[in-house]
């Protein structure tokens, strides 16, 4: 399984990223498919997933800012990410659940005025 995720970058408090994942060598469309999220220092924490009935689920501290959605034609999963903190800062890393965990490399959102 290969994870190829974009659209990491800098933006101010209050601004908006989107993050999307290109998935590979996987059975997508029966996979549970989503986002991790880890700061320096901090253990590696869930930021949001989506199942493959389309159902989302999202950490307590994303809820209500971030959107998970994803594309089984394209074999990508998104997340929307508005209203952003500065502790929404990390390496943000795709994740495939099929038979195990898969995550691909990570990409860098930084939250800072």
């Amino acid at each position: 399984v290969q994870l190829q995720a974009s659209g990491g970058g800098l933006v101010q408090p209050g601004g908006s990223l989107r993050l999307s994942c290109a998935a590979s060598g996987s059975t997508f469309g029966g996979a549970t498919v989503g986002w991790y999220r880890q700061a320096p220092g901090k253990q590696r924490e869930l930021v949001a997933i989506i199942n493959e009935y389309n159902n989302p689920y999202y950490g307590d501290s994303v809820k209500g800012r971030f959107t998970i959605s994803r594309d089984n034609a394209k074999l990508t999963v998104s997340l929307q990410m508005d209203n952003l903190k500065p502790e929404d800062s990390g390496a943000y890393y795709c994740y495939l659940f099929d038979t195990s965990n898969h995550y691909g490399q990570g990409t860098q959102v930084t939250v800072s005025s």
